[in-house]
C-alpha cells in the first residue's frame, strides 16, 4: 500500500511540476527589437516603422529598439534577454542557434526579382569586380585586394572561406589574395569596388541591387566573376521564452504583411512580395558551410 500510495503521490507531484513547466513563458511588457547593421542602419529603422506599429498594434505591447553595432552584438544582445525579435544575417543566425536553441527562427522574406537578384527566398553570394578593370577572371584577381563584409556574414565571408575556397585549390583567401579586408557592410564593400578602393568584394545579391538602387553605384560599374550556390534570406528570430500565444501574434503580423496596406512601401523597400515561414532546418546548408570551415581549418592546423 505504501509503495502504491508513494507511485500515486510522485505522479501527481510529476503532473503538477510537468503543467508549471508548461507555464513558465516570457510575456514582457514590452517587445524590444533589432536588426544587423548595414550603412544605413537608422534609415532603414524609419523603414520598419509601420510594421513596428503594426507589432505593436497586434501584440498590445510597446516595441522599442535596440541599436546594433555588430552582427555578434544582436546574437549576444538575445542571449542576454536584451531582445526579444531580431533579424540576422544566415551565419549569425546560426552562430547564436548554436549557442542556443532558444533563438528560433520564423520567417523571412521572399525577394522579387532585381538586378542581380533572384526572385524568392534565397540569394547568392557573388564576387564582383569593377567592370573595365583588368580584374576579367578569378586567376586574375590572385595577389589583389578582396573585401569580405564581416566576420559572421555568409555571403561576405562564409561562403567565400568555404565555398570560393573550392574553386582556388582549398586554400586560405590570404594565401590567394594579396590583401583580405573587412569593411564592415555589404554597402561598404560594393562601394568600395565602384570607387577602386577594392579591387574585387563578396556581397550578397540582394545587398548589391541596393547599392545600385540608392545610387550610390551603377550596375554598370560591375562584372560578376564567381556565384554561390543559394542561401536563404536573412532570418527573423524570437526567443524561445517568449509565450506561445504571444510568438503567434509576432508571427502572424510578418506572414500577413502582403495583406497590410501600411506594410506595402516596406515591402517595396525590401525588393520583397510576402514573407514566408522557415525553419532551423531551413539553415542546415548554413551549417554544412560552417561545418566544412572547421574541417578545413583542422587540416590544415
Amino acid at each position: 500500500m505504501k509503495v502504491s500510495t508513494l507511485g500515486f503521490g510522485l505522479a501527481a507531484l510529476l503532473a503538477t511540476t510537468g503543467g508549471a513547466l508548461a507555464q513558465q513563458c516570457e510575456n514582457p511588457p514590452a517587445i524590444r527589437f533589432s536588426i544587423i547593421p548595414t550603412e544605413e542602419t537608422i534609415q532603414e529603422l524609419t523603414l520598419y516603422k509601420p510594421i513596428v506599429d503594426l507589432l505593436s498594434k497586434n501584440t498590445g505591447k510597446k516595441v522599442e529598439f535596440y541599436m546594433p553595432t555588430s552582427y555578434a552584438s544582436v546574437i549576444e544582445a538575445m542571449l542576454g534577454n536584451w531582445v526579444d525579435v531580431a533579424v540576422h544575417g544566415p551565419a549569425s543566425y546560426v552562430i547564436g542557434n548554436e549557442k542556443s536553441k532558444n533563438i528560433e527562427v520564423f520567417a523571412t522574406y521572399a525577394k522579387a526579382k532585381g538586378i542581380f537578384q533572384q526572385e524568392g527566398p534565397g540569394y547568392h553570394a557573388v564576387l564582383v569586380a569593377r567592370k573595365g578593370s583588368k580584374f576579367t577572371d578569378i586567376k586574375a584577381l590572385k595577389g589583389a585586394v578582396v573585401a569580405l563584409a564581416d566576420p559572421a556574414s555568409t555571403s561576405g565571408n562564409l561562403l567565400p572561406r568555404v565555398e570560393f575556397a573550392d574553386q582556388i585549390g582549398k586554400v586560405e583567401l590570404e594565401d590567394y589574395f594579396g590583401k583580405v579586408v573587412y569593411s564592415g557592410s555589404h554597402d561598404k564593400s560594393a562601394i568600395a569596388v565602384a570607387e577602386g578602393k577594392a579591387d574585387a568584394a563578396f556581397v550578397a545579391t540582394h545587398r548589391l541591387d541596393n547599392v545600385i538602387q540608392r545610387n550610390l553605384a551603377k550596375a554598370e560599374d560591375f562584372t560578376v566573376l564567381w556565384t554561390s550556390r543559394l542561401v536563404p534570406q536573412d532570418p527573423f528570430t524570437y526567443r524561445g521564452q517568449l509565450c506561445a500565444d504571444l510568438k503567434q501574434k509576432i508571427r502572424d503580423t510578418f506572414l500577413n504583411l502582403h495583406n497590410e496596406a501600411t506594410a506595402q512601401q516596406f515591402l517595396k523597400n525590401l525588393q520583397s512580395v510576402k514573407f514566408v515561414p522557415m525553419e532551423a532546418k531551413d539553415y542546415d546548408i548554413i551549417r554544412d558551410l560552417r561545418k566544412a570551415e572547421e574541417e578545413a581549418k583542422k587540416k590544415r592546423g
